[in-house]
Formats: C-alpha cells, structure tokens, sequence
C-alpha cells in the first residue's frame, strides 16, 4: 500500500461532495517545501480539462512526483492553491479525493496474496469481465493467462515472483479497475520495451469513460501524443503545451527529445 507521510493537514467531514466544473485539476501559482526545507516546487501553475491528458516530464529532482503527491493530499502545498472540480483540495477529503484517482507508481506495491486479490484492492466488488478487461488494457492478459493458477494464481509479497514489468502493469491494471476520474501513471511503464508501453498507451487512450490522464516519465514517446506536456526543471515550469511546441519553444524539452531520439523523427521511433 503506499504509505503516506506524515503531515499536518486540514480536515473535514468524510462526505464531502466533489462538484463538478470545466477544469478537472488546476495548479494556481503552487510551492512546495517539504518538512526538511527542502524546496521541490516553486510556482507551478497549469489546468487539466475533464477527459483530457497531461504529461509530465523532466530529470531526476525536477518535482514531477511532488505534483502527483499533491495532487492525490499526500502533502498540503506550501504556496498557492490546487482545485479538483472547482474545488480547493484543502477542502476536501483525502480519502473521498482518492477514490476518484487512480494510481500506478514506478515502484509496483503489491502484496503477498493471489492476482485476484491484488486486482480487487482497486476495486473490492469488481466483476471477473471488469478485471480480465483491466488486465487486456495494461497488455497483462497474457501474462495471467499463462500462470497455472490465472486470476487466482499466487503472488508473493512485493508480487517478487512476478519480472518488474509485469509487476508494473499488473499495478495499472488495478489502477483501471477502479474506473477512476483521474488515472495517475508515475513512471508505471519504466521497466517496460518501447513496444508494450505504446499498447498500453494506446489502450488507455481508447477508453470508453475517457477518465483524466496524467502521466509521469522521464521518456518522451511516453507524453509526446498526449494533449498538453508540462515541463518542470529544478521545481520549475520551463514549458507547457503540445509536443510540437514544445521542440520549438522549450529548450529542456528539445534536450530530452535529442538526447533519447538524436536529431530523427520522433514519431517513427514511438
């Protein structure tokens, strides 16, 4: 289970009602210095549309999983304000807040246990057809089909019997059966080949409920085809918009292009 740190936070009641608007995140000029003074972001604003995607890109340290830490209450920001719906966070509920999301980290927490169960941590009433379609979609199907056991197949603690791959689409696949608002993938397809991580991103993109996406990753081709890209450096915004603008406007983001694709189309290597 992912662990939330201690912090003080403020609280209200569980039933919080979460009201709908235009924009489903807005981040409004937001800082973020953590306990121990360190400093992780620093005036980051932008806005996510309902069904719309996002990619967040940047290197070590840029504050890419601060955002998300944000954005799910794990941490209150220090400067500025974060809207869901229309909505200040700080009004909300966390635990009403995330059973909108769902989330796949780079580091796949699961548990000793069965595949079954695992899946059913995102949603404990979920169908047998609602969990096999979580698992075509994060392209881990196959590897369950194969498993003598399938869906009830054992799993040992931190899923270590299981390649980090399939470990790491195995925790997306649980993020999908909840059918969430708002999927977070943070670095969720770093250990995955070029190809699988395009199936899945293509699997994603074609959902029926079109929930909010927003993506974390230090590759390109993993945000390049999402509608807006944020690009952070040092805690900062450097540059948002569409890939293409990005290469023609954003140093940073032109940096990462060449130095993953040279100078080639990038579109033919994604």
């Amino acid at each position: 289970a992912v662990l939330e740190p201690e912090c003080a936070m403020e609280r209200i009641p569980e039933n919080t009602v979460l009201k709908a608007s235009g924009n489903r995140i807005v981040f409004e000029h937001v800082s973020m210095t953590y306990p121990d003074g360190t400093r992780a972001l620093e005036d980051v604003s932008f806005s996510l549309k309902k069904g719309t995607s996002l990619g967040i890109i940047g290197g070590t340290g840029a504050g890419k999983s601060t955002v998300v830490s944000l954005l799910m209450r794990f941490y209150d920001p220090t400067g500025g304000k974060i809207f869901y719906d229309g909505q200040d966070l700080k009004s909300l509920d966390e635990r009403a807040l995330r059973r909108k999301m769902g989330v796949a980290l780079q580091k796949a927490e699961l548990f000793k246990g069965t595949v079954r169960e695992n899946l059913l941590w995102g949603k404990d009433d979920a169908t047998e057809e609602e969990l096999w379609k979580a698992l075509e979609i994060s392209q881990a199907k196959e590897v369950v089909k194969e498993k003598t056991g399938g869906l009830d197949e054992p799993m040992e603690q931190f899923g270590n019997n299981f390649s980090g791959g399939q470990k790491q689409r195995l925790t997306v696949a649980r993020a999908l059966v909840r059918r969430p608002e708002v999927l977070i993938l943070d670095d969720s397809a770093s250990a995955l080949d070029y190809a699988t991580d395009r199936a899945m991103r293509h699997a994603v993109s074609q959902l029926s409920y079109h929930p909010t996406l927003v993506v974390v990753s230090q590759r390109a081709s993993s945000v390049m085809h999402l509608d807006n890209i944020l690009v952070l450096d040092n805690g900062r915004v450097v540059g948002f918009g569409s890939h293409e603008a990005l290469l023609e406007s954003c140093g940073v983001y032109r940096e990462i292009y060449r130095s993953q694709f040279g100078g080639g189309d990038l579109d033919e290597k994604s």
